[in-house]
């Protein structure tokens, strides 16, 4: 069975004032304005991040008795994890209509300082934690300093993504950073230093934000309003809880996700149109583009074959603690032609990959307009 994502809304983004609940509440309900449904019509959820329960809590905002669930923990990449979940839901016939959620109140709530928290019992925090890093950007860090040694690469290479991240930025009038104007590698390059080599300017927003996805089987979705965004492809791949872990820090679970989706889709990189890649730093987009097959090692700075990142990421667009639902938004408004001053003409396939934790998470979804 074919299955599409039928309907996709972000919440109110940015600094909100207003609590996660609601901000998911409204993601839910715009995704299902936007497919025509009803929340009665749902019975299936998944969701993550707000509340001890948090598919049990949705349900019970929506009013209604879900027939199949998932609250899997898995960081940014787990919305894409979902979608692969839904579809196998629906296909297996456990539930018809799934919604995709997700919504933080992060940036309103000051909830996250920039040493972030590590639990102090797992196993591998007594190898790491003496050093007192940064959670996560040291991390991540880690990896941009190995994949500029590598590659005798500068911090003026990674600042590429972050401005064509703004760029995209400026034609997005929900991104954070759309009024701050365009950004110059010299700008980031002076930014306030996080964890060497990465900058300010080199990690994501903190921000509120949050969105939705509704999948159904592609029979329904043909007597829906909107224009049906077939699942072709899906694969992840989880690799590793402690950056002491892996031999090497520039093979990620990227790959593997990739190889798997495009598989299952009978696709190659050059099928693809557009692509949404987790932007928790700029190493993370220059990583991802090389692992997911577009260019070759090293040369994920300078790649413009295709637009990435059309929102402005989670550099200048949005990031509310998790990115990867607000990847497939506009992957699917992309796919529609519903994005006015940053659409791509013609754009019939995207790509969406999302990561989570430090590189640990990795999932890949394919998507065709029909």
């Amino acid at each position: 069975m074919t299955v599409a994502i039928v309907g996709a809304a972000e919440c109110d983004l940015g600094r909100t004032g207003r609590p996660a609940y609601h901000l998911l509440a409204q993601a839910v309900t715009r995704a299902l304005a936007d497919a025509g449904l009803p929340p009665s019509a749902v019975d299936g959820i998944a969701t993550t991040g707000v509340g001890r329960f948090p598919a049990t809590q949705l349900a019970e905002q929506l009013g209604i008795c879900p027939s199949w669930t998932d609250s899997t923990t898995a960081g940014g990449s787990v919305f894409e994890m979902y979608v692969a979940r839904a579809a196998q839901a629906i296909a297996a016939g456990q539930c018809t209509v799934v919604v995709i959620a997700y919504a933080s109140d992060q940036r309103s709530a000051r909830s996250r300082a920039i040493g972030g928290s590590y639990d102090a019992a797992t196993p591998e925090a007594q190898f790491e934690q003496p050093y007192h890093p940064l959670w996560p950007m040291s991390y991540y860090a880690m990896t941009a300093q190995r994949y500029l040694h590598t590659y005798q690469l500068t911090r003026s290479d990674l600042a590429r993504i972050a401005v064509r991240a703004r760029d995209w930025a400026l034609r997005n009038p929900a991104a954070f950073r759309h009024g701050d104007g365009q950004l110059t590698v010299d700008d980031v390059l002076t930014a306030p230093m996080v964890s060497s080599p990465l900058g300010v300017l080199d990690c994501c927003l903190v921000t509120d934000g949050g969105g939705a996805v509704v999948l159904a089987d592609a029979a329904r979705a043909r007597h829906l309003p909107q224009r049906p965004i077939l699942v072709r492809g899906y694969g992840e791949s989880v690799t590793h809880a402690a950056m002491a872990t892996p031999d090497d820090l520039l093979s990620t679970g990227a790959a593997a996700a990739g190889a798997r989706a495009f598989a299952r889709a009978g696709w190659r990189p050059e099928d693809v149109d557009i692509a949404q890649v987790y932007d928790a730093t700029t190493v993370s987009v220059a990583l991802a583009l090389e692992q997911l097959g577009f260019c070759p090692p090293g040369a994920g700075t300078f790649f413009d074959g295709i637009p990435v990142n059309t929102t402005g990421g989670g550099l200048s667009y949005c990031h509310p603690g998790q990115l990867g639902v607000l990847l497939l938004v506009e992957a699917v408004r992309q796919l529609r032609g519903d994005c006015g001053a940053r659409q791509i003409p013609h754009a019939r396939t995207a790509l969406v990959h999302g990561i989570g934790g430090i590189f640990s998470s990795h999932a890949t979804v394919l998507l065709e307009a029909v």
